[in-house]
């Protein structure tokens, strides 16, 4: 479901940055419901079930993608009428998901599963209940401590968030999404993170790196992941130079493509820059070619020039030590703009049913 979709069903648009956490909380989690015995007829009439709701979902991205071509046409829709369309489309398959319900009530699978079209809908407190229903039903399993860690995390308690996904690795410790969502809601809610841990603030960083790294061991070519664990050294003071290089360098290794590459070597200049490593920041910057980037190749040269310029003229001052500001640049890493947080998009994805 593409972003206008969202917006028009109502759903929490997510952010650019690690710590949006409408982002982690939206996030389909890169997991798949397991209908363990194909031939219950219930696991059957579910799959049927999903499978038609997949087909709506794709139904109303084409209506809007078609909608979003004939208005660039002077003709299509009023959002209004789109809406309209839309939320008529996503009502018969939220009442088959109720009829399924009314007939399968301790069906823990079939509460997780509209529990997953409820979220893409944006109704975030309807799939709350559903998947308060699975976890009553299934106490066991990983999947539904994980969505609920992930609502706590958008609307709180968040030391709820903290318990949930920390069950939810319980659950199951060989899941990467788990592990990633802890990391994020620890990085991102710091203060509370030290309460509920008992640690400062650079233990509360060296948990959620830890977390991260636990991650990608898991998911190793997952390039998003790496991308945001790497962001997250920006964050940190004081700047753990060598580590963030080793981050990103690491993250250079599972690029796919030139547009990922020159995205990790505008972050590496960055870094190097920030460090006080000029000559290094502008050697990275000669490998980034793509006309993307030139906007913020130029940003970060121009940036270079002045940071150096100062560091020269500061009487006594080192210029390898210098550490300039961090939020006078800012960086994306590659063209289709990934959600920092996004996981594998996929519709239904849950595990450990």
């Amino acid at each position: 479901m593409n972003q206008l979709l969202i917006g028009l069903v109502g759903a929490v648009l997510a952010t650019n940055q690690p710590q949006a956490v409408s982002n982690l909380v939206q996030q389909q989690a890169g997991l798949t419901v397991n209908l363990p015995n194909p031939n219950d007829p219930a696991e059957k009439e579910l799959e049927q079930l999903m499978a038609g709701d997949d087909a709506a979902m794709a139904e109303v991205d084409k209506w809007i993608r078609d909608n979003n071509a004939f208005t660039a046409q002077g003709a299509g829709e009023s959002k209004a009428e789109l809406n309209a369309r839309i939320m008529a489309r996503l009502d018969v398959v939220r009442k088959s998901y109720e009829d399924f319900l009314r007939r399968h009530p301790d069906f823990a699978p079939g509460h997780l599963a509209y529990a997953s079209f409820l979220n893409n809908i944006g109704d975030e407190d309807a799939a709350k209940l559903q998947n308060e229903k699975a976890l009553q039903l299934d106490p066991k399993n990983p999947a539904a401590w994980n969505n609920l860690g992930n609502y706590y995390g958008e609307y709180g308690p968040i030391t709820n968030a903290f318990a949930y996904f920390t069950k939810a690795i319980e659950m199951d410790p060989t899941e990467s999404v788990y592990y990633q969502n802890l990391a994020v809601t620890v990085y991102l809610y710091r203060t509370d993170a030290k309460s509920f841990y008992h640690l400062d603030e650079q233990q509360i960083f060296d948990k959620s790196l830890a977390l991260y790294r636990q991650a990608m061991r898991l998911d190793p070519d997952n390039f998003p992941l790496a991308t945001e664990y790497a962001e997250g050294y920006y964050g940190i003071r004081p700047l753990r130079t060598n580590d963030a290089l080793v981050a990103w360098t690491n993250t250079l290794q599972i690029a796919h493509d030139d547009i990922e590459r020159e995205g990790v070597y505008i972050h590496l200049a960055r870094i190097k820059m920030l460090a006080g490593r000029y000559a290094g920041a502008r050697a990275q910057l000669d490998a980034v070619t793509n006309t993307m980037y030139s906007g913020l190749k130029d940003t970060l040269e121009h940036a270079i020039t002045e940071r150096e310029s100062d560091a020269t003229n500061a009487p006594g001052f080192p210029t390898n030590n210098f550490i300039a500001r961090t939020n006078s640049v800012t960086v994306v890493t590659n063209a289709t703009a990934i959600p920092t947080n996004q996981l594998p998009a996929s519709t239904h994805q849950f595990t450990g049913l």
